[in-house]
Parts: C-alpha cells; structure tokens; sequence
C-alpha cells in the first residue's frame, strides 16, 4: 500500500522537528553558558566600557576628577541567572585592577581597568616645542633657547593633577629659579600626595622637525620652534630643488608644537620637509607616501554559486568578501545574492534580503550580509565568523551606491523585544584596526560576540544607517574619523547588512539592502 500525501507530511514534519529540537539541544546546552557582563556604568565614566568577552576583561575610562580609591558602580548587567561578587551600587578601588567572579554552571574570573586622562600642562615663557611628561615617574620637562636665563623663569601655565582639585607647594608662581635645571613641587588631590620634578632645559635648536605621519595623499607634519615666533613648515618631492611652503591654513598650533596636514600628495612618492621657525630652518626629514589601494571585487560583479550557496568571489581564486549563506543555506537558499540591478547599467551588484528561514515556528531569521572576511563554521544554526583581511594603507573614505526596502521587524529575541514592529534598519560600516589576527564574531547567544566599535584596535571607523526605505540607488560616503594618524593598520573590515541587528536574530523578514561599486579615496 502506498503512503498516503498527507502521511508523508506529517512525516516530513516530525523529521523536521526533530532536526530543530536538536539544533536547540546542542545549541544552549546549560553547561556551556558563558557569565558575560553585558553593561556596565560608574560615576564619572566617560563614553561606554569597552567589554572584551573573549579575554573576559572591561575597559573604563574614568573623569580625572574620579578618586580611583572610590569609585561607585552604578549599573551592573549580567548573563540572565548569574550571579557577580560585585553586586550593582557598590564602591570599590580601581587604582590597581579590580576582579570579580560571575558565576553560572561555573565560575568566571572577570577583570575591571580603569584608565584616567589628565590633560597635564607645563609652560614656561620662551619655550620652545612641547613638554614631555613622565607620569610614572613624576617628571616634566621643558625646553627654552640656550641663552635664556635660567634663574629667572616664569611658569605660565602647571597642570599636574586634576585641573581645579590639585593644590600646589611651593605656589607657582614662586617657582622661578632653575639655575640648578629642576624644581620640586608637591601636588595634593583626592588627598593623594605626590612629589614632582620639574626640569628647564636649554635646546641647542630653535626649531626641530619632530616626525611625520606619511599616508597616500596626506601627511601629517610634527614640528616644535619658539613659541610665538611665526612657525611653518617647508616640503619638496625627494628630487626637487625648490622648498614650497606649507599653507598657513593647513597648519595648527598648540604654543610652541606645530602640526601641518599636508594633502594632495602623490601615491608612492618620496617628499622631504622640514619645521620653519621665524628665519630658522630645522632638520630635514625623508618620508615616502603609500599606494591607494582598492577594495577587491568592490564592484560586486564576481560571483560563483557553489550548490546552494553563493560566494561573492570568482570561482577558483582567493576570497576577500564572504557572506553568511553557508549557516543560511542549511535551512534555505542563499540570501545574499547576486543581481543584474545595479546603479550603472550594467554589470553585477549585491542583494542583501533578511528572511525567515524554516518551517512554521522553527527555525532563525538569517539577515542578509556580505563582510570582509571570512565564513569558518556553522554552529548548531548559528554562525562564527572571521572579520577582517590584511590590509595597511589609511584611506579618508569609503564610497558607493545603495538601496533599502524596510520591513517592520517581526523576529527578535527576548533582549531585543522591545524592537519587535518598529522599522528594520540597514547598516554599512568600515573599521581599520591594528588587530594581530582576524576578529571572530559569534552569533550562538549563550556565546556572542559581535564588532565592537569602541575596541582599542580600531584605528579609524565611519558608518551609516537606514531606517526608511530607499527606492532608488543612493550613493553615499562614509568619511573615516581616525583616532591616531601614527598608528598603522593591519587589517581592514567591511560590513552591509540587510538588518543592523541581525547578529541578534532580530530584523523583518522581506527587508532588502541592494549594494554595489565600494570603492576607497585616500585624501581629503
């Protein structure tokens, strides 16, 4: 006798719920459940902490007016059904670093740094450059022109400690005679007393060229002359003979230390410069500029289908993008996609949809993705990811074209809720870092991890959103904002999303992010 259609679906179904009972099973299994901080928040805490789940260990920057033998926790959440040694409302000492337990199933062993800014200041009249600061060792030192008379020196400025609580012996202004090089002044805050040296140091030079930072077509030029003399800088390409000066207005001055950005400068070129103050020229420094290198595939034109899954990649060559449709074809098709409907004309471009993937109420919703990086592994019926490829240049901006088709979100999880019939919203990011290895990023929430903007290794970061649709193709520009001009990257990420939270399993299913043509610019 043959099975009846309906006997053979409703076998179908209990081998399907079968299938996500044991997806469920092997996902959270309790044991495994990682006690994470999830917020955190004191008194004087400047920004948000930086949460490292990996190396389970949270990052504080405190006000300078904070007294760190002090400092009250106000806002603890953590791993639903754990519990924390540190309950909320508690004052604890964070001048060396603090460590608590979070337990659950197994104990946990977090770490607490804090980390304050004082924006110390030591000026003299005449001086020359900047001072330097030894902190650990509580020294200052400032530099003036050799001839001047080191027993008659006036201190314009002294900020040693936190400005407005931090008392001064002797008084400042009493403290003029270094004809011996140094002083001594003791300083007093939070009741914490601290004695300094203070040390004036004639300067064979007026003027030095202190460094550069030598980008593609922008440099930043460091240099240090007297302060109040009319100080510049002057550059040339390696094999010019002629000095051109700097312009007035790409320059900033913070008494005697100067800083130019240079732009407009060619890709690979070798320039020199050099600090100008007054009639005095200083040392000359050699820089050479970088390449401006493009974003492979940033056209989306190249694709290869491998069985169900699309790879934004040519088939037989290396990756540089990748999407998240391996974990979103074990239940479906691929989501992220390539299309004919690009902003030219012609070519290719990426379809980014966010959809339900399985049968009734089981299964997940898979966000539309594409990301610089890599795909490692599906984990139950989530996902772990590498962020990130090799990359060391320092463009100012990324470019290209985008179009969005909202849903009101209808699949969110319990920490999300909230979120549940408001707009789905579409995010594109970059992020230059100086990682050592590839960001790994999980999606299982007994064992997330996403980007985290504010980790110390981003070097420069820009993004943008959209919680409306977009009917036509847009372009956009996302103007990277670095938070040091030294520092070199090592890897650059790249994310689109068709669902800013899909990392959460939270978007509306029928949300579309059409992207195409990135491309990177190198100078101002």
């Amino acid at each position: 006798m043959k099975p009846t259609r309906k006997y053979l679906l409703h076998t179908l179904s209990l081998l399907f719920t079968g299938l996500f009972a044991a997806c469920i099973q092997n996902d959270i299994p309790y044991p495994r459940i990682k006690a994470q901080i999830l917020a955190i928040a004191t008194d004087g805490q400047v920004g948000a902490a930086t949460i490292d789940n990996a190396n389970l260990t949270v990052n504080l920057e405190l006000a300078d007016t904070v007294d760190l033998r002090r400092v009250h926790v106000h806002t603890l959440t953590i791993t639903e059904g754990a519990t924390s040694t540190l309950p909320a409302d508690s004052i604890i000492d964070l001048t060396n670093d603090y460590t608590l337990t979070l337990s659950i199933y197994q104990d946990y062993e977090w770490t607490l740094k804090a980390t304050q800014n004082i924006a110390r200041s030591f000026r003299i009249e005449g001086q020359i450059g900047a001072p330097v600061f030894d902190a650990y060792n509580h020294r200052a030192i400032a530099y003036v022109n050799k001839e001047a008379d080191l027993s008659n020196i006036h201190i314009t400025e002294l900020v040693l400690g936190p400005e407005g609580i931090t008392s001064y012996s002797p008084q400042i202004e009493n403290i003029t005679d270094f004809s011996l090089g140094f002083q001594k002044v003791v300083i007093v805050y939070h009741g914490i007393m601290q004695e300094w040296t203070l040390y004036v140091v004639p300067s064979e030079s007026e003027v030095s060229t202190d460094g550069v930072d030598a980008w593609t077509n922008v440099a930043w030029l460091h240099g240090s002359g007297k302060e109040g003399a009319e100080n510049g800088f002057e550059i040339k390409e390696a094999t010019a003979e002629a000095w051109e000066k700097v312009p007035d207005e790409y320059i900033t001055h913070d008494k005697g230390s100067f800083t130019a950005r240079m732009i407009h400068l060619k890709a690979n070129t070798t320039y020199i410069c050099r600090a100008v103050s007054g009639e005095l020229t200083g040392n000359e420094v050699t820089f050479t500029t970088g390449s401006a290198v493009e974003l492979p595939n940033g056209s989306f034109d190249d694709w290869n289908l491998d069985g169900k899954v699309w790879n934004p990649w040519p088939e037989g060559s290396e990756n540089f993008w990748d999407t998240g449709n391996k974990g979103a074809t074990t239940l479906g098709d691929s989501n992220s996609q390539p299309t004919d409907d690009t902003w030219s004309g012609s070519g290719q471009a990426a379809k980014l949809a966010t959809k339900f993937v399985g049968i009734g109420s089981l299964g997940k919703l898979a966000a539309g993705n594409m990301y610089v990086g890599n795909y490692i592994r599906t984990d139950g019926s989530n996902g772990v990811l590498n962020f990130g490829k090799p990359f060391t240049q320092r463009p100012t901006r990324m470019k290209g074209y985008f179009k969005y088709t909202t849903m009101p979100i209808n699949k969110t999880i319990g920490e999300l809720a909230s979120f549940m019939g408001q707009p789905d919203t579409c995010q594109i990011y970059i992020a230059l870092g100086d990682w050592s290895e590839p960001i790994e990023i999980r999606t299982k929430p007994s064992d997330r991890k996403v980007f985290d903007k504010n980790d110390p290794h981003v070097i420069a970061y820009a993004e943008m959103s959209s919680g409306e649709s977009v009917p036509d193709y847009t372009p956009f520009t996302l103007e990277l904002q670095y938070r040091d001009t030294s520092r070199i990257p090592t890897y650059i990420v790249v994310v689109a999303s068709a669902s800013k939270y899909g990392d959460y399993f939270t978007g509306g299913d029928g949300s579309v992010l059409f992207i195409d043509d990135f491309s990177l610019e190198y100078d101002y």
